[in-house]
């Protein structure tokens, strides 16, 4: 097995591939498990400091984003795609797929959405229902700042969806102070634990625009009203993968023990990038590095593949490629959840640097040893 040190999937504790174990009950009629599964979901409100319900859909995490959408267009409705990455982008596609129609506010991939470019932009047109945004986009690893663009926006009546599957658990983000209407995450990031669980958390507000549609929501697997009221009537819209969410839940009593999690996050972040560039390792963002993933530019005179498969072959660890318009021109170290720790990335470090080199790429300085002298 490699060693995956990719922008997510993460690493998996063993008490959450042990919880993962645990003799499954019947999800539909066991009604310990509706229990269970809503004091889960109130941990993640905790989590992510807000009263607003939060739910656990069996899906990778791409699912929130289309049963965002989903639950949200109706056939005609504007809504503002902020573009400044191409998890950004894509969101237009799902708002396409149920009708509506996706007007793209686009940004340099290089740097974070510019909060007064986005003000100007909103004064002269804000005719819309709601408008998506990436918090950590996880191709190229830009942070943006979702809390503060979702009150520019609610200062128009602009809804907010927003994308964190790749920033939350890593990343701060106070739904509190913020006017964020669903948030989306996954449980394969920082959280670590195993893909194929999303969670979302929705605000009143975003549940009486789903119920107060002229058309009825063109999904059934999607759509986030058949959530509403599980608990009280007992009963999910279909059998819960209970494996999975026991996982999850370790994996949630992990992140709220810890209390150094953000820094953490933050000091490896730095610390990476710091040794990255004194090595003469070019970063692909100018501004707005997230503390989850760190990408770089691949060197000119050799591949993507020729790198990630040298790290695999020689050293037995997996960092990521990229796709769409990043694809063979940058990869991406993932130091979120179990990955975030100091002698996993100096290993990861040291495997780059070992590889670069047999590749003819010549590296300025030990990466590793200024990476550990930073942390």
């Amino acid at each position: 097995m490699y060693r995956i040190m990719t922008a997510g999937p993460t690493q998996v504790r063993e008490n959450v591939r042990i919880a993962r174990s645990q003799e499954c009950s019947n999800p539909d009629l066991d009604q310990e498990f509706f229990d269970f599964y809503r004091e889960t979901c109130s941990l993640l409100s905790k989590a992510m400091h807000t009263e607003n319900k939060a739910l656990i859909l069996g899906g990778e995490g791409i699912l929130g984003l289309e049963a965002a959408c989903a639950s949200l267009t109706e056939p005609g409705d504007r809504v503002l795609i902020i573009d400044n990455g191409i998890f950004g982008k894509g969101f237009a596609d799902f708002v396409a797929i149920y009708g509506g129609n996706p007007v793209l506010f686009t940004m340099d991939y290089h740097k974070p959405v510019e909060i007064e470019t986005l003000q100007s932009y909103l004064e002269q047109d804000h005719d819309f229902k709601y408008a998506t945004v990436v918090h950590c986009d996880t191709p190229s690893g830009v942070l943006n700042d979702v809390e503060g663009i979702s009150k520019i926006l609610d200062s128009y009546g602009i809804m907010t969806v927003t994308d964190s599957v790749a920033g939350m658990f890593g990343e701060p983000l106070d739904l509190s102070d913020s006017k964020i209407d669903i948030l989306c995450g996954g449980s394969q990031k920082a959280l670590s634990a195993p893909p194929g669980l999303t969670m979302l958390w929705v605000s009143e507000r975003a549940f009486r625009a789903m119920e107060d549609r002229k058309t009825p929501i063109a999904s059934f697997y999607a759509n986030i009203l058949l959530f509403r009221d599980y608990y009280e009537q007992k009963a999910f819209p279909y059998t819960m993968p209970i494996s999975d969410i026991k996982g999850l839940r370790t994996a949630l009593d992990n992140f709220l023990e810890d209390e150094e999690v953000y820094q953490r996050h933050a000091g490896i972040a730095a610390a990476t990038r710091k040794a990255l560039t004194a090595g003469g390792i070019e970063l692909y963002l100018e501004s707005g590095w997230s503390n989850t993933v760190t990408v770089l530019k691949v060197p000119e005179g050799i591949t993507d593949q020729q790198l990630l498969h040298g790290m695999e072959k020689d050293y037995n660890i997996m960092i990521s490629g990229c796709f769409d318009v990043l694809a063979g021109k940058v990869v991406r170290i993932g130091h979120m959840g179990e990955n975030a720790y100091p002698q996993k990335v100096a290993e990861t470090l040291a495997a780059l640097q070992g590889t670069l080199e047999k590749l003819g790429v010549t590296v300025l300085c030990d990466m590793t040893a200024v990476f550990n002298r930073e942390i």
